[in-house]
């Protein structure tokens, strides 16, 4: 029997987890019982084999996982809006979801790639090395986003939404483990995982350092054009990087994925057992995990 490889992310007072094409959103209510939500989607990978092809896969899961990450947060904080609006729209809602992870996508690249590239550019006539200025652009780039995090991290609201992370973590954990999913044994688990989106990203960064110190050019505005093009490559060779990480456990690959572990004791805090309950619960709308479990124990036998 083949492994189930599940991913997830926190969300408002919640979790969502994905396991092929379903993914089920668990939020703990202001009254304390715990809504779930269960979708059903093709993922775009399977519409195309080219679209699975590697680096071109990565791309494309980011971009699916964007959409779907934006649909689950606007899930969950429809239960603490202060005023009920009526039913939403979904051609509304649609659009709105566009333009959400539009404007997610031009923040990102102006602030952790344009930014950095024009603040290092300012070096260009006391460094001759193009090489060297990249590098610095690199720690210019690896600082706004340990900054950026490091930030946000401080908030109340964020520090919730941190420890659903890290019970999200756990779970998937427990499970992959051959743990049963109950509070105790989530519990004993790590809350760190090196498939985490904070590990991702830290790659993109990483990544982005080795491909730009191979471009040298001297005109500004290519080269920030540039830094934008290339970011579906860095995204692409990255998420190769944390696909082959999550499925392996050498030396290599641990020892290549400890920075981005490191970065999760800012985006993870310990949760507590409600939440655990939570993610549990978000694991069953995608998986039996206790046949699972069952047949996987048959096969090892």
């Amino acid at each position: 029997m083949e492994r189930v490889t599940i991913g997830g992310q926190a969300v408002i007072e919640g979790v969502m987890m994905r396991n092929g094409g379903k993914y089920a959103i668990a939020v703990r209510k202001p009254d304390k019982e715990i809504a779930i939500d269960i979708n059903d989607f093709v993922p775009v990978g399977d519409r195309n084999r080219l679209l699975k092809l590697p680096i071109i896969r990565g791309v494309v899961n980011f971009v699916e996982s964007l959409v779907i990450g934006i649909k689950t947060l606007t899930y969950s904080a429809s239960f603490f809006e202060e005023e009920e609006e009526g039913e939403t729209d979904e051609k509304k809602e649609a659009v709105s979801n566009f333009f959400t992870v539009a404007l997610s996508l031009v923040l990102a690249v102006g602030l952790f790639m344009l930014l950095p590239a024009w603040l290092a550019s300012l070096l260009d006539g006391v460094i001759e090395n193009h090489m060297v200025v990249a590098l610095i652009e690199g720690v210019i780039r690896l600082a706004i986003f340990l900054g950026y995090v490091w930030l946000i991290s401080l908030m109340e609201d964020i520090k919730r939404t941190f420890m659903y992370h890290g019970a999200e973590h756990k779970t998937i954990n427990c499970l992959e483990a051959g743990d049963e999913l109950t509070v105790e044994n989530v519990m004993r688990h790590t809350r760190f995982h090196k498939r985490c989106g904070t590990s991702f990203l830290f790659i993109v960064m990483f990544v982005s350092i080795l491909v730009f110190m191979c471009i040298n050019t001297e005109t500004m505005w290519l080269r920030l054009l540039l830094r934008v093009l290339l970011v579906p490559l860095i995204a692409g060779i990255s998420y190769e990087f944390i696909r082959y990480a999550g499925r392996h456990d050498n030396a290599c690959a641990n020892t290549l994925s400890k920075p981005g572990l490191w970065v999760q004791r800012l985006t993870t805090r310990e949760p507590d057992a409600d939440m655990i309950e939570v993610a549990i619960k978000s694991v069953e709308g995608v998986l039996d995990w206790r046949k699972y479990l069952e047949d996987m124990r048959k096969d090892a036998a």
